[in-house]
């Protein structure tokens, strides 16, 4: 630490009381973000050039101890303008001139926490002018006279005199800090207004750096839509929502957006785009009459959002299907540029879902969009009637996938969806390798439902873990809301659909 000079004490404070007032003692706790203590850490104050480890218990301490007191206390001196002495810490003072006693008292940083102007004689009790125990330095000074004393308050004095010296203690450095390093953990550095401390701090575990994706439980990305409000005009106003139109080539495209009651331009918020199926369109997802396939908003994700995090948005297909190829894909990722412009949303938490056609449509959005969309949600997919880039504009990319499927499906074949589209994802998630590629994870199969009751979810186990699929079975037909009653009639009941908090839960793991 750097000495910085005066004229309030002489060569023999410098060497001695000055010492003795740069003891400090630093301590504290390391621990993760869930409060587990970190043996190991390493904890350095920088500027002084000391470290040390944590224990077992997360524990650290650095410290400087204080010399023993060599200096022969002197307690009085007389000059031509007066006296001034001390006994057990009872300053007495007079003075042969009008020249005041002036009192100054610091802490052992160097602050001042006392001043005070004594005129006359009389005496003054030291110990009364402070507040917390511990030891003090106090400047005395009659004319041009001083005293210099260092005191604490269990009773324990020494001191000087003269004219010419350096400053009281020894300074904090300016800029000092004490940095924390452990491995598996972002470095912390934590800036210090005194050395005299303790500090309880949590260390953050360090993200994974991926060639690609985001790990499980990522912070969100915030758009650049995030602090303003929206430019977006729309068309007009409709039950739960908002439709908009944006040009798309040379086709005028039709879409709807359902921001939460609590909608917070400073918070990033997730998104769901829902894909309607053949012979509907894109309002009824934002709205519809309950029945087996519209049984709440946005294929039941509006009434699970309880806390407002998500952006819902629903697309409408030309003539009701998903047949523009590419200008479809333009569609969607045109809706999302305007959506990450004008809102707050979490670019890392992109959601798709969508049943039949619509399923189709997200099937094949989901292995073109794997950097804009974070996972997808599919109600009785088929590997049929779908358009997907060719050649180079392929993208052989994972992508976290769940399917809903009837096992009795007569119009997208469960079979066809297993045994070609299933594979197909998988060949693309299997877990990473040392070079952070993906390996194929397409020769595990999935268990099924056996029977004409219940449901089977299974959730792969070869796949990376940043890229879960998860494969539905249950005995049932063409039909989204799927339920363990099985097939239409006696006791078929769509009320009873397990789909939307399944589908709720393997969104909420991102």
């Amino acid at each position: 630490m750097s000495i910085k000079t005066n004229n309030l004490l002489t060569t023999a404070c410098l060497l001695a009381v000055c010492g003795m007032a740069s003891a400090y003692s630093l301590s504290g706790t390391v621990s993760d973000e869930q409060g587990k203590a970190l043996k190991g850490a390493s904890v350095s104050l920088l500027k002084e050039g000391k470290s040390t480890t944590t224990d077992d218990q997360g524990k650290f301490t650095i410290h400087e101890d204080e010399p023993d007191d060599t200096l022969t206390a002197i307690h009085s001196f007389r000059n031509s303008v007066g006296y001034i002495g001390i006994n057990n810490g009872i300053l007495s003072y007079s003075q042969s001139s009008t020249s005041p006693v002036q009192l100054k008292i610091f802490n052992s940083l160097g602050h001042q926490v006392f001043k005070k102007t004594l005129q006359g004689s009389g005496s003054y009790d030291l110990s009364k002018a402070v507040k917390a125990r511990g030891t003090y330095f106090t400047q005395v000074s009659v004319g041009s006279a001083k005293q210099n004393f260092k005191f604490s308050t269990e009773g324990n004095y020494s001191g000087t005199f003269g004219t010419q010296t350096g400053s009281l203690m020894k300074e904090i450095q300016q800029g000092e800090a004490v940095r924390f390093v452990a491995e598996g953990f972002d470095t912390l550095t934590v800036p210090l207004g005194t050395l005299d401390t303790t500090l309880d701090v949590k260390l953050k575990a360090t993200a994974p750096q991926f060639k690609f994706g985001y790990a499980i439980g990522n912070d969100p990305t915030p758009s650049k839509g995030c602090g303003t409000n929206s430019t977006l005009k729309k068309v007009k106003s409709v039950e739960n929502g908002e439709q908009f139109e944006i040009r798309v080539g040379s086709d005028t495209r039709k879409y709807f957006i359902t921001l939460p009651k609590n909608y917070d331009n400073n918070k990033p918020h997730k998104v769901l785009f829902a894909l309607h199926c053949y012979g509907s369109n894109g309002e009824d997802f934002v709205h519809h009459a309950a029945d087996y396939d519209h049984p709440t908003p946005y294929y039941g994700q509006q009434v699970l959002d309880k806390n407002g995090d998500y952006i819902f948005v629903s697309l409408d297909a030309i003539g009701g299907l998903w047949n523009k190829g590419q200008g479809d894909h333009d569609f969607f990722a045109q809706t999302l540029t305007a959506l990450n412009e004008n809102y707050c949303i979490d670019t890392s938490r992109v959601f798709i879902t969508g049943f039949s056609y619509g399923a189709m449509f997200s099937y094949s959005l989901m292995q073109d969009m794997q950097s804009r969309v974070r996972a997808a949600a599919t109600y009785a997919v088929a590997d049929y009637n779908i358009w997907l880039p060719e050649g180079n504009n392929m993208k052989n990319l994972p992508i976290a996938w769940m399917n809903v499927h009837g096992v009795n499906d007569s119009r997208c074949d469960y079979s066809r969806a297993k045994t070609s589209a299933l594979p197909r994802i998988l060949k693309r998630n299997g877990k990473a390798d040392a070079d952070e590629n993906f390996t194929d994870a397409s020769s595990e199969k999935p268990e099924e439902v056996r029977g004409n009751t219940g449901h089977v979810c299974y959730d792969f186990k070869n796949v990376d873990e940043r890229f879960p699929v998860k494969w539905c079975s249950w005995p049932g037909d063409h039909q989204w809301t799927a339920h363990d009653t099985g097939n239409m009639g006696i006791g078929w009941n769509w009320e009873q659909t397990w789909v939307p908090e399944e589908v709720h839960k393997f969104f909420e793991q991102f």
